[in-house]
């Protein structure tokens, strides 16, 4: 059985090993499609948190069952299913609080153990998703998009809300679809152009800025005449964005950090404490966020289409992985095939 693993910073590799072992309550499955992350991204070029090497990447991942093993009684061989890939104990304070997202001990497919960038794979029947309604690459985008929707969750954003999104990656755009969907007003900024015009054609959001052309700050005042947004959502990981997010908030308004940088932030406090500003950061995702995915995809209310803008074959990903970190290639998700 073939897979790839990041060795190291910079090098992939094509290796075999030997077939699964199928046990007590797990699922034997074939991959079909992998979605390449910013976590992906981040750990081809050594700056991704939480994270060792080797290490075979990937958790945006869609599957068709081969065998289900003892005890398994919820899937059979055939099943499409979407896979959710944090490992939980169940037992630490934030498991048992309903918040299996960020457990004390969480294992992540493809960061804190092994991932989805292998021809087949064992997991636990726990961790599946019965997606036998939606095609491959609506699958595939399930775990990306719940991570925009648990954000959205955590925020409270209401109907009439003025939003502002700093990102328009995959993460971002997750965001603004899904604050459209709750009756938000969205305000997308970027550092490319390109991306700001696919939100503009692919979700209809009219204001849009390029935080490197001009003062951002001053344009979101213009936009809100003089209110700011009442929530900022990161989706970019970087510094200067996570720091410079609360300008662009209102005063008793919420800035919710999605995006993950590793390393310090800075702010004044004068000026956070002077808006009673909530700092809410968003981790992974739940069952209930898939679940609300999983039933806008099935509402066609999410431009798949568009959002998945390169596929290549299994295989041939080392070959094309670099140019994907270059925004000159367009990039929105990138896809792995493999045959179903």
């Amino acid at each position: 059985m073939k897979y790839i693993v990041c060795e190291e910073p910079g090098q992939f590799l094509v290796k075999e090993k030997s077939e699964p072992i199928l046990q007590e309550n797990q699922v034997l499955i074939q991959m079909t499609r992998i979605g390449i992350c910013g976590t992906d991204l981040h750990a081809f070029q050594g700056n991704q948190p939480f994270f060792q090497y080797p290490r075979i990447l990937g958790h945006e991942l869609a599957g068709a069952v081969l065998k289900a093993g003892p005890g398994v009684t919820a899937f059979q061989a055939g099943d499409r299913v979407g896979i959710m890939p944090y490992v939980s104990c169940g037992k630490c304070i934030a498991c048992r609080r309903g918040k299996p997202n960020c457990c004390t001990s969480i294992q992540v497919l493809g960061v804190h153990s092994d991932g989805g960038m292998q021809e087949r794979i064992v997991l636990s029947q726990d961790l599946l998703l019965s997606a036998n309604h939606l095609e491959w690459e609506e699958i595939a985008i399930l775990e990306p998009l719940a991570i925009s929707a648990h954000a959205i969750r955590r925020s409270q954003v209401m109907a009439n809300d003025t939003v502002v999104v700093m990102g328009c990656g995959p993460i971002g755009i997750g965001v603004m679809a899904f604050a459209q969907m709750e009756g938000a007003r969205v305000i997308a900024l970027d550092v490319q152009d390109s991306r700001l015009e696919f939100v503009r054609e692919n979700l209809g959001i009219k204001d849009t800025v390029n935080v490197l052309k001009g003062d951002a700050a001053e344009q979101v005042e213009k936009m809100t005449a003089g209110d700011m947004a009442q929530i900022v959502f990161d989706a970019t990981g970087n510094k200067r964005a996570l720091e410079s997010g609360i300008n662009y908030m209102s005063h008793g308004g919420k800035f919710v950090l999605v995006g993950l940088f590793k390393g310090e932030l800075s702010y004044q406090h004068p000026a956070i404490h002077a808006k009673e500003t909530s700092l809410l950061c968003s981790r992974n995702a739940t069952r209930e966020d898939f679940d609300y995915v999983m039933d806008k995809l099935n509402e066609k209310r999410f431009p798949v289409n568009s959002f998945v803008t390169h596929t290549v074959p299994f295989l041939d990903m080392p070959q094309h992985f670099e140019d994907w970190l270059k925004p000159e290639t367009g990039v929105i998700k990138a896809m792995l095939e493999l045959s179903s």
